[in-house]
Parts: C-alpha cells; structure tokens; sequence
C-alpha cells in the first residue's frame, strides 16, 4: 500500500503549510480517493487525520524525444491536516534540512552578488 505514496512534497509552500497549518503534502498515485488517502496516511504514520484535500496539477510535456514522445506521468497531490500536537517527525526533518540548504544557498547566492555589485561600481 506505501507503494501509493509516491513521495512528500518539499518546498517553501509546503513548509509554510506545515509551520501554520500542520498540513503535509503528498504525491500519490491518481486513482487513490480521499476515504482510500485518509486511511492509508492513518495506518502508515499513524496519525489523526482531519482533512484531506487533493488536486491534479496541468500534464507537463516531455522533452521530444524520437523514442519516447508524449507527457510525463500524472499524480494526484494531496494535501493531509493532522490534528494539533501531531506529527509525521521523518517529514519534517526531512523538509527542516533541505530547505535549511536552500537557503543557505541563497543567501550565499546573494552575498556574491552583492560583492560583485559593489566590485564592479569602484
């Protein structure tokens, strides 16, 4: 059944959600209804869920390519609130450490460009 998952969301977005709402989003697979979600994120990480709330993003195409042309895979996302006080601990470290290297990156991202600014007005 995990096989349904395919993989949590990390992004800003997604952890703004997290930080506000105690909300989680997924990927998974497109045929899975909200009862099915519900219950499969519950058995999984067993948590309380209050909400599910799902959504298909727009078909992106692939890269033309003679051998293999047409669309990449759908899925369905989906977004999970559990009940205040829990948690998925693994999601969280793990959008906690990625996104804590987006934005050291970022930040060193602009520290270069600064001093390439203030280099190229002496």
């Amino acid at each position: 059944m995990i096989d349904l998952i395919k993989y949590p969301v990390v992004s800003f977005k997604s952890y703004r959600a997290l930080a506000e709402n105690n909300q989680y989003m997924f990927n998974v697979d497109i045929r899975l209804t909200k009862p099915q979600i519900k219950k499969l994120i519950e058995q999984y990480f067993e948590v309380q869920v209050l909400s599910v709330n799902t959504h298909r993003p727009p078909r992106k195409k692939r890269l033309y390519i003679p051998t293999s042309p047409g669309y990449k895979n759908r899925y369905k996302r989906v977004i999970v609130s559990l009940q205040k006080g829990q948690e998925i601990q693994y999601i969280k470290s793990l959008m906690a450490s990625v996104l804590s290297g987006a934005t050291q990156r970022f930040q060193s991202a602009n520290i270069n460009n600064a001093n390439s600014d203030t280099d190229t007005n002496s």
